[in-house]
């Protein structure tokens, strides 16, 4: 149900213009230079335009995106701009090909689902949870799902291993609803 409400709402361009601006205003917010985020899969917000818009802003900026070594692993970020080639990777995934790990101050995250409370549901694969779990350097980065406001659920159940997102974009709204 989740995934149908997602893919409708994909195909509403007012959706996805709204949910650019939120990104580059998410970006602008928190200040970072070097920010994760992913290919999309059918249905997901394709956050590509947005990121090529905020690369070319000015001063030194650093996109990337997730490789997946092999199931089971933590995700590995890979240096992306819109002239990088690409490879399809698991899961048919397209991949960057160039090689330069990067480590993300931010990172874009994609949801199926989401509730109020910053946490997310996703393909059930563990990917995002278990490369946050794994994050090397005593510092995480700034955690910021992407989802569409028809995809807001009461509450999800959660597991032991969920984290919280810090920050959900919509294009109606942000959540969790905070002061900062």
């Amino acid at each position: 149900m989740l995934l149908e409400a997602r893919l409708q709402a994909a195909s509403e361009p007012a959706h996805n213009a709204a949910l650019g601006r939120r990104i580059l205003d998410a970006l602008k917010h928190y200040g970072v230079s070097s920010v994760g985020f992913y290919w999309p899969l059918a249905g997901e917000f394709d956050a590509r335009a947005a990121m090529s818009i905020w690369l070319a802003a000015g001063e030194p900026r650093e996109a990337s995106l997730p490789i997946i070594k092999e199931r089971g692993v933590p995700l590995e970020f890979h240096a992306w701009t819109p002239d990088t080639p690409m490879k399809i990777g698991h899961h048919r995934i397209a991949e960057p090909t160039s090689g330069r790990v990067v480590i993300p101050e931010l990172l874009f995250v994609p949801c199926v689902g989401f509730d109020a409370e910053g946490y997310r549901l996703g393909y059930g694969g563990g990917y995002y949870d278990r490369t946050l779990a794994a994050w090397p350097g005593a510092k995480r980065p700034v955690t910021v799902g992407i989802a569409y406001e028809a995809c807001r659920t009461q509450a999800l159940q959660r597991e032991q291993h969920d984290i919280p997102l810090d920050l959900i974009v919509t294009e109606a709204g942000l959540y969790p609803q905070r002061a900062d």
